[in-house]
C-alpha cells in the first residue's frame, strides 16, 4: 500500500474551456484564410504594382496604353454579355418548363442540362468542335460550311457552360409563388401571356438579374473554351494565360488580372445584393400555386425542353464517340485505343486528379465547417471577420487567384515556399477557391438547426465540443456529405485556377484535356474527358447511394 501511494501521479493537462476552445479554432481559421487567400490576392496586387525598383503605375500605362488591351477588354465584354444573355434566356423557359408546366420525365430533363458540371468548361468547345468545326461532323458528313472558330464558337460554348448555373438560380427562383396573384390577374380578364409579362416576369426579377451577373463572371474569367475554340479571337483570360505561360511576363499577367478582377467583382456584388433582395418574395400569407393541365401549353413546353435536352446530351456524346474512333475523322474505326493513354505520363493525371479531389472533400468540409461553426456556434470577436472573409473568394476568379498563388508561394522570402510545385498547394487553392460556395451551404444548414438542441446539451453539463460531437455534427452530415461532393466535383472540373500551379510532376486529369486539345491530339482529350464526366457522376452515385441508405434523400448534390 506504501509503494502504491508513493507511486507518482500522472499529471493531467489543463482542461480547455469553451472559450478557450472557440478562439483556437477561430484563430485557425482566420489564420488559414489570411494565408491561403489574402496573401496570394495581395502578392497580384503588389505585383501589378512592381516596376523593379520600387511601386509604380509603369505597368498599368504600358498595359492599358496598349490598344489591344482594350480590344480584349471589348472582346470579353461583348462575348461574356452575349454567352449571359443567351444562356439566361435559354434557361429561363427551360426553368419554366420544369417548374410551371406539367412535361414529363422532369427529373431526367433536370440531369441532361446538369452535364456541363460534370467536366472541364472546355468540354463544349470539344463537343462544337467535333459537330460544327471544320473536320464536325456538319461540315464534314452532311456538307454544310459552318465556321465555328472564334467570337461565336466562344460565345456559344460558353451560352452551354453558363446554362446550369443559370437554371439552377432560375429554377428556385420559380419554384415557388404565390397564387394569389394568378388568381387575381384571372378573375381580371388577364390573358397567359400578359400574366406571363405583369406576375411571372416581375416576380422573378432578381432571380433573372443575379442570374445574368453569375453567368457573366463564369463567361468573362473562363478561358478554356476560348483557348479552344476561339482560333485568332482572344480574350482578357487567354491574355493572362499567354502573358504567363508563353512569356513569362508576371507583372503584365498581374496587370490584367487585376483589370479582369473588375467585372467578375462586381457582377458577385452585384448578386449579393440581388439575392438578399429576393428572399421578400414569398411571404407566411402566401399560397402554393398548383400548376394546372393545360394540353397546348405542356406540349410546346414539353417540345422546346426536349429540344435544349438533345442539345445538351449531344455535346458528350459526340466526345464520347470521339474517343471511340481511331482517328477522327478520318479512320472512324471504333476502338478503345485512346483509353490505353499512351501519352505523356499516361493515366497519372487521372490518379491525381481523384487523390486531389479526395483529399480537397476531406479538408475543405473541416475547412468551411469550422468557418461556419465559429461564426454561428463558437462565436469570439474573430467571428465577424472570419464570416467577411469566408464569403469574399466568391469574388475572385479562379485563374486570378491561381495567379496569385504563383507570386506569393514561389517568392523565396515565403516560409511556406516548400508547397510550392506540390499537390498540397493545389488541394489548398481548390479549397480556398470555392471555400465561399462551401461556407455559404454550411451556415444555412447550420440556421435551420434548432438552438433547443444545443440548450437542451447545455443543461445536461455538457460543453460546447461535446455538443458540437454528440448533437450537431450526426444532425450535419447528410448536408457536409454534399459539401464534400460539390469540393469533389469542383477539383475534377476545375481549369482555370490550377494551370499556373501545375508541374510535369502535378498534372491533373483537366489540364491533360486542354494542353492535348492544344497540340491536336483531339481523340485522346476526348478520352479524358469522358474518364473526369465518368469519375463525377460514380462519385455522385455512390454518395447518393449512401444517402439513400441511410434515410437522408432530401440533400442536393448538385448546386
Amino acid at each position: 500500500m506504501a509503494g502504491a501511494s508513493a507511486r507518482p501521479q500522472r499529471r493531467r493537462l489543463p482542461k480547455l474551456g469553451d472559450g478557450a476552445v472557440s478562439l483556437i479554432l477561430s484563430i485557425c481559421v482566420i489564420a488559414g484564410l489570411a494565408v491561403f487567400f489574402l496573401v496570394p490576392v495581395f502578392a497580384i496586387l503588389w505585383r501589378s504594382f512592381d516596376v523593379g525598383g520600387g511601386a509604380g503605375l509603369g505597368n498599368y500605362v504600358a498595359t492599358l496604353g496598349d490598344p489591344r488591351i482594350w480590344e480584349l477588354v471589348r472582346n470579353s465584354l461583348g462575348m461574356a454579355g452575349l454567352s449571359a444573355i443567351g444562356a439566361v434566356t435559354l434557361s429561363y423557359f427551360y426553368a419554366y418548363a420544369l417548374q410551371r408546366t406539367n412535361v414529363v420525365l422532369k427529373s431526367v430533363l433536370r440531369m441532361v442540362v446538369m452535364a456541363p458540371l460534370f467536366a472541364p468548361s472546355l468540354i463544349q468547345a470539344q463537343g462544337l468542335i467535333f459537330l460544327l468545326g471544320r473536320n464536325g461532323v456538319f461540315n464534314r458528313f452532311l456538307g454544310f460550311e459552318l465556321d465555328i472558330y472564334g467570337f461565336w464558337g466562344v460565345t456559344i460554348a460558353n451560352t452551354l457552360y453558363t446554362f446550369p448555373y443559370a437554371f439552377l438560380i432560375l429554377s428556385a427562383a420559380l419554384a415557388v409563388a404565390d397564387a394569389r396573384l394568378y388568381e387575381g390577374a384571372i378573375v381580371m380578364g388577364a390573358k397567359p401571356w400578359k400574366i406571363f409579362r405583369t406576375v411571372t416576369l416581375p416576380s422573378t426579377r432578381y432571380g433573372i438579374a443575379a442570374a445574368v451577373f453569375v453567368a457573366f463572371s463564369l463567361s468573362i474569367t473562363d478561358f478554356g473554351n476560348a483557348i479552344v475554340i476561339g482560333g485568332d479571337f482572344s480574350v482578357l483570360a487567354t491574355e493572362i494565360y499567354n502573358k504567363v505561360i508563353g512569356q513569362a511576363q508576371f507583372h503584365l499577367g498581374a496587370v490584367i488580372g487585376v483589370v479582369l478582377l473588375v467585372p467578375a467583382a462586381l457582377s458577385k456584388l452585384i448578386v449579393g445584393y440581388i439575392s438578399k433582395r429576393q428572399h421578400s418574395q414569398v411571404t407566411d400569407k402566401s399560397v402554393a400555386l398548383d400548376v394546372r393541365p393545360n394540353l397546348r401549353r405542356d406540349l410546346a413546353y414539353g417540345i422546346y425542353a426536349t429540344l435544349i435536352a438533345i442539345l445538351f446530351l449531344s455535346i458528350p456524346l459526340i466526345v464520347f464517340f470521339a474517343s471511340l474512333v481511331k482517328l477522327w475523322p478520318y479512320n472512324m474505326t471504333l476502338t478503345l485505343e485512346h483509353y490505353a493513354f499512351d501519352v505523356q505520363n499516361g493515366t497519372e493525371p487521372l490518379w491525381n486528379s481523384i487523390g486531389v479531389a479526395l483529399a480537397t472533400a476531406t479538408l475543405g468540409v473541416v475547412a468551411v465547417f469550422s468557418a461556419s461553426i465559429v461564426t454561428m456556434k463558437f462565436r469570439t470577436p474573430l467571428s465577424g471577420p472570419i464570416s467577411f472573409l469566408s464569403t469574399l473568394p466568391a469574388s475572385i476568379p479562379g485563374m486570378v487567384l491561381g495567379l496569385g498563388y504563383v507570386l506569393a508561394f514561389n517568392s523565396l522570402a515565403n516560409p511556406l515556399n516548400f508547397l510550392y510545385g506540390t499537390f498540397p498547394l493545389i488541394v489548398l487553392l481548390y479549397i480556398y477557391y470555392n471555400h465561399a460556395q462551401g461556407f455559404l451551404i454550411t451556415t444555412t444548414s447550420l440556421k435551420q438547426v434548432s438552438a433547443t438542441f444545443d440548450e437542451a446539451s447545455t443543461m445536461l453539463g455538457a460543453g460546447a465540443l461535446r455538443t458540437l460531437f454528440k448533437v450537431t455534427l450526426p444532425l450535419l452530415w447528410p448536408t457536409l456529405l454534399g459539401v464534400g461532393v460539390f469540393f469533389f466535383m469542383r477539383a475534377m472540373v476545375s481549369l482555370s485556377a490550377v494551370i499556373f500551379l501545375i508541374t510535369p510532376q502535378t498534372q491533373v486529369a483537366a489540364v491533360s484535356v486542354l494542353q492535348l486539345a492544344d497540340r491536336g491530339a483531339t481523340n485522346q482529350a476526348a478520352a479524358f474527358s469522358v474518364c473526369i464526366m465518368a469519375i463525377v457522376m460514380a462519385m455522385l452515385l455512390i454518395v447518393r447511394g449512401i444517402l439513400w441508405l441511410a434515410g437522408a434523400r432530401g440533400v442536393t448534390l448538385i448546386r
